[in-house]
């Protein structure tokens, strides 16, 4: 997708992909990973998720890189947080406490600028991306990751009648993609009932998926 695609949909206020709440599966599988206290955490595209705070309040230190700069301002507005903002290279980094949020685009991100990231979270990075940036995003991870753990969330649906994003990630592609990784599918639920959008579309199931992938 093209960058301005997503400046576009924050610019408009489309962002159904936003939670209001911190997701639960993170909730629930998060603690599996026993990372250590101030484990630097990786989360690609994140928006102004909430589940940035949440990790900060596990004692993390959390690294996310956003594109949109009004989806980095809403966060630090939005928790009441006075960031401090510099220039790092070809991000505007925002930083406040154990958060600092990247803003610029995910793919200029080099290898030194994720050596001490020992975790990673993508609940909403792959499935936003077609299939030829998925590839290039998953190339890059598994380049730039030092040895770590984290968990990964997918959506695997009929692609033929709607086109994304969000888009469908089959399981095949997801183990193909972080081959050499070790992957794991914790949890599958079936999610068709709570998405009208993709029900008017004739998507008959929509599954969602949650991964532990050890790099």
């Amino acid at each position: 997708m093209e960058p301005a695609f997503w400046q576009k949909r924050w610019a408009d206020n489309q962002i159904g992909f936003h939670q209001a709440r911190v997701n639960p599966f993170l909730q629930k599988y998060w603690p599996r990973l026993q990372l250590a206290p101030g484990s630097r955490v990786l989360v690609p595209l994140c928006g102004k998720s909430l589940d940035l705070a949440w990790l900060a309040g596990q004692g993390h230190r959390v690294l996310g890189v956003e594109l949109s700069r009004q989806a980095v301002e809403a966060f630090f507005h939005e928790h009441g947080l006075e960031p401090q903002v510099v220039q790092q290279g070809a991000f505007e980094v925002w930083r406040s406490g154990d958060v600092e949020l990247w803003c610029g685009d995910f793919f200029a991100l080099r290898v030194e600028d994720l050596a001490d990231c020992v975790a990673l979270y993508d609940r909403a990075a792959l499935i936003a991306l077609p299939p030829h940036m998925r590839a290039q995003y998953m190339r890059l991870l598994l380049q730039a990751l030092p040895a770590g753990d984290g968990l990964l969330l997918t959506l695997d649906y009929q692609q033929e009648l709607l086109a994304g994003p969000p888009f469908s990630v089959a399981d095949d592609e997801v183990r193909l993609g972080f081959a050499g990784w070790q992957v794991e599918a914790l949890e599958e639920q079936e999610v068709i009932g709570e998405s009208p959008k993709f029900q008017e579309a004739g998507v008959q199931s929509l599954v969602e998926r949650v991964y532990r992938v050890q790099f």
